[in-house]
């Protein structure tokens, strides 16, 4: 195996040697923008892209240019004070850029309010971005976050069963990787494997993931990335716009509806709002061999969006409600030892079923409401000031196998363990005005949370303060820009607990400092390399210090240690990314060292407790150190007339974990992964036919077959595990689309797509119940996407 990866590796570095840069949306748009009767540069204005949010200012020159964007059509708005806005459509095909200036004529009696709002990640420009938009966004609906974030090079999931997943990056999840929901941080009850993000990816009109340290801008925690949930700013012009997504998948015959509506009041459209929803309901999985009993699930979620601008003042106010209820697979509940060694054994599940919408026990019950209240004042001599407040609410319960034997408990059919998560927020940043070429800003935040758990032990109730400071700087000098940043954050946390029948209030206080330094080289127009030095830090949570029982959810007992160590990450990230007219590419190579990394490692055999007989873990401390790389290419092989054609796109994602301490791997590391895409694009015949006057057809028409191929994970502590890694297997995915026209502008995008294509029997190393059971069989489905 350790040839095939070295044949493989060589293959790809030879297939482009000279250049590397994004896979998915690393086209962009690049202009002038000029004023129409002077024919003089206009710094300052601003040009932004309709259906993204996306924008850029133009600089000293009056250009302009906007990354990370997707082949499809876009329409750009061009605008300053002072002048009329000037609305643009413009297409991108497969060329690397696209070139589009701007005459602006001045306003010739009142010059009006201007609101201009932009959507903006804001991480270093040092660290590698990626961002999932547009179309590449669309291919996901329906899925979950952290399924949806699988199409980005280096990033899989750790799954519970088939309908439980969370995003693992460069090996690193959970607690590891910050979730910003609409830019507020994610605070549910993410220890678990099985505690998946409470976020309607809907919501969303890009998700971007910021790769490595990033805990100086976005604070403790943040070891392995963050992943940015960004929905589209609301609108800032009058008329009632929309989006109608209906999405149904072949396995599990699950079924999604969602809905999204938006528009402004006032003369001066300074009030703005969005009403969005969705419905998802889906029964049992199958296998190639069975379907898996009790895996359905059922979403209600919904959103509410206002805001309010004036010239120097903006405040806008977000609600959102995510409701799951998730079956849980019942062959992972098993009553004795005898049985759940038979199982480990024969790999085959203890319990098989037909299909079934109903969701019984074992499953879980989820509630997350987000309200955050945001403000932004720009005085006319100083820079930006941001203030946001959010309050969130997590209220986990999870239902046991067993009911109580007493009837008149099992009759209110209480849950075995309830989790309920309040959590207070607040930031304050400022942004100071460009000193010649010195940009920067400065924040202070705080968190105040407190956690109520009721039912049988498994971890205490706490409450903890939380607060921090940060500075970064950044300078732009020729084609070199260099940044630098430092924070500091503290977290006190009191735990409530009952120890030998009495109630005892351990303190744990946490503190210490963050760091960054990084520098972006830009080579040409189109290549661009970054290096980026950061640390972070993370405290050990409750779980981990306290777990002591069953964890209904993930079918194991925990067990945490009192005594564990805060982690403290140093992070090494350098990336080079080119875009060429017909070579896309992009490498990442990471280094991480990591003291007192906290790990959930499995122990010698199971235990047997009152309700089952369940895998023992237990947390536990070392030193390690996470290194590897991702690569991605997309090459044009046959074009088409500049406006489609053959595409392959190859990723390659490579991971090595060591515990240093112990000179041995690590459990539970994601195995190295290899896939290829072919895809052919026509040419947007119906657009052409638009041009002629005639009869619109279809256009965006794609088709394409893709293989991953995920390699058996060899490097495993001895003896470490209750069963040997499954083997490598290899997935063929096919997909189709297009769009017709139909009402509007945008018409109906119909897509259709087969994962899994030839049923292939397969079980996931991250998978925490390939103990028990297959993953999931082909999986066809359908997507339909209607814009007004």
């Amino acid at each position: 195996m350790r040839s095939l990866w070295i044949s493989l590796i060589s293959g790809l570095f030879l297939a482009a040697p000279t250049a590397w840069a994004q896979t998915a949306c690393s086209c962009y748009i690049k202009g002038k923008v000029v004023d129409r009767e002077t024919s003089q540069p206009i710094p300052g204005a601003t040009v932004i892209i309709q259906e993204t949010g996306l924008g850029a200012v133009t600089d000293t020159n009056g250009y302009y240019r906007i990354e990370h964007l997707c082949p499809q059509r876009y329409t750009l708005l061009a605008r300053i004070l002072g002048y009329k806005e000037i609305r643009q459509s413009l297409t991108i095909e497969h060329e690397s850029s696209r070139s589009q200036d701007f005459l602006l004529d001045e306003e010739a009696v009142h010059l009006h309010d201007v609101n201009v709002t932009a959507q903006k990640t804001a991480a270093l420009s040092s660290q590698a971005v990626q961002v999932l938009s547009g179309r590449e966004l669309d291919q996901t609906r329906g899925q979950s976050l952290g399924e949806a974030l699988k199409k980005l090079p280096g990033v899989t999931t750790l799954q519970t069963g088939s309908t439980i997943a969370k995003p693992v990056i460069h090996g690193f999840h959970s607690n590891r990787i910050l979730i910003l929901n609409n830019g507020i941080r994610q605070e549910g009850q993410q220890w678990g494997s099985e505690h998946a993000p409470e976020i309607d990816p809907f919501i969303a009109s890009r998700v971007s993931l910021v790769k490595g340290a990033s805990g100086v801008r976005y604070g403790s925690d943040a070891i392995g990335g963050v992943v940015l949930v960004e929905p589209a700013p609301l609108p800032t012009t009058h008329g009632q716009h929309g989006e109608l997504n209906m999405v149904g998948f072949t396995n599990g015959r699950q079924g999604v509806v969602s809905a999204q509506t938006e528009n402004t009041l006032g003369k001066a459209n300074q009030f703005a709002w969005r009403v969005q929803g969705t419905l998802k309901r889906g029964g049992n999985l199958q296998t190639p061999g069975y379907f898996l009993s009790n895996t359905g699930t059922s979403e209600q979620n919904g959103s509410v969006a206002m805001a309010y601008r004036t010239r120097n003042l903006t405040t806008d106010l977000f609600y959102s409600r995510f409701n799951t209820k998730i079956g849980i697979f019942t062959g992972a509940h098993i009553g004795s030892l005898t049985d759940l060694e038979q199982v480990l054994a024969s790999g085959e599940p203890y319990i098989k079923s037909g299909f079934s919408y109903a969701i019984d026990r074992p499953s879980q019950q989820v509630q997350h409401d987000l309200l955050k209240w945001r403000t932004t004042y720009k005085p006319a001599a100083a820079g930006l000031w941001t203030l946001t407040l959010a309050r969130q609410f997590d209220d986990r319960s999870e239902f046991d196998l067993h009911r109580p034997r007493n009837d008149s408990l099992a009759a209110l059919n209480r849950p075995e363990l309830r989790f309920r998560l309040t959590t207070y927020t607040g930031d304050l940043v400022f942004e100071h005005k460009p000193v010649g070429a010195l940009t920067g800003q400065a924040g202070v935040t705080g968190m105040y949370q407190f956690n109520i758990m009721n039912g049988r032990p498994l971890i205490p109730n706490f409450r903890t303060f939380a607060g921090g400071a940060f500075w970064i700087e950044k300078l732009r000098k020729d084609h070199w820009e260099y940044e630098a940043g430092l924070r500091f954050d503290f977290r006190h946390m009191e735990v409530f607990r009952y120890q030998n029948g009495a109630l005892t209030s351990p303190v744990y206080a946490f503190a210490n400092g963050s760091g960054t330094l990084g520098a972006t080289y830009t080579i040409n127009q189109a290549w661009t390399s970054r290096v980026n030095f950061g640390t972070a830090w993370r405290a050990p949570n409750v779980s981990e210090l306290f777990s002591d029982g069953v964890h209904h959810g993930a079918a194991a007992y925990e067990l945490g240690d009192p005594d564990l160590q805060p982690e403290k990450a140093y992070n090494l990230n350098w990336n080079t990314t080119y875009t060429g007219k017909r070579i896309q590419a992009e490498v990442d190579l990471f280094y991480n060292y990591i003291r007192d990394y906290i790990y959930l490692q499995p122990q010698a055999g199971p235990r047997l407790t009152i309700r089952g007989a369940f895998p023992f873990f237990k947390y536990t401390q070392t030193d390690v150190i996470y290194t590897g790389f991702d690569a991605s290419a997309t090459t044009t092989l046959l074009p088409v007339t500049n406006r489609g054609g053959l595409l392959w796109n190859t990723k390659l994602a490579y991971l090595y974990v060591q515990d240093i301490v112990h000179r041995q791997p690590l459990v539970w590391i994601a195995p190295n992964r290899f896939e290829n895409t072919l895809r052919f694009e026509l040419p947007v015949w119906g657009r052409d036919a638009q041009k002629k006057g005639e009869h619109a057809h279809w256009h965006d028409l794609y088709a394409e077959i893709g293989n991953l191929l995920v390699a058996r994970q060899n490097r495993v502590p001895a003896n470490s595990d209750f069963v040997a890694p499954p083997p490598a297997y290899s997935l063929w995915n096919a997909a189709i689309g297009a769009t017709f026209p139909f009402g509007g502008d945008h018409g109906l995008v119909v897509s259709l797509s087969v994962n899994n294509l030839f049923n292939t029997v397969y079980r996931d190393y991250l998978n925490r119940f390939r103990y028990f059971a297959d993953d999931p069989g082909r999986n066809g489905s359908v997507r339909l996407k209607w814009s007004f």
